[in-house]
């Protein structure tokens, strides 16, 4: 299993852009069947530094993974994404 965690810091964090954020990461949900497991949780605890959202992701195979990245649904979210997102941070590792 391929997990990759994505923080999002958004240009105009309050709390309507979060939601509406979130609503869009997770419309993703049952339309790609290569997207085994998806998850948003916003952050609770701000400061300078921190990130307002993460979006947890679970996939078979890291090709899957690609096949994700590269499905119409996943490229709709990410033209949003890219229109708010300020900074984002990665981590994909390997479970069993």
């Amino acid at each position: 299993m391929i997990v990759n965690n994505l923080l999002l810091r958004l240009k105009k964090n309050d709390k309507d852009q979060i939601m509406q954020t979130r609503n869009v990461l997770l419309s993703m949900k049952n339309s790609i069947k290569y997207l085994l497991k998806i998850q948003v949780e916003l952050n609770t605890r701000f400061g300078e530094d921190d990130y307002d959202l993460i979006l947890i992701t679970t996939f078979k195979t890291r090709e899957d993974m690609g096949k994700y990245l590269s499905h119409p649904k996943h490229l709709e979210a990410a033209k949003f994404i890219s229109g708010v997102l300020d900074s984002q941070a990665s981590v994909c590792y390997e479970t069993s």
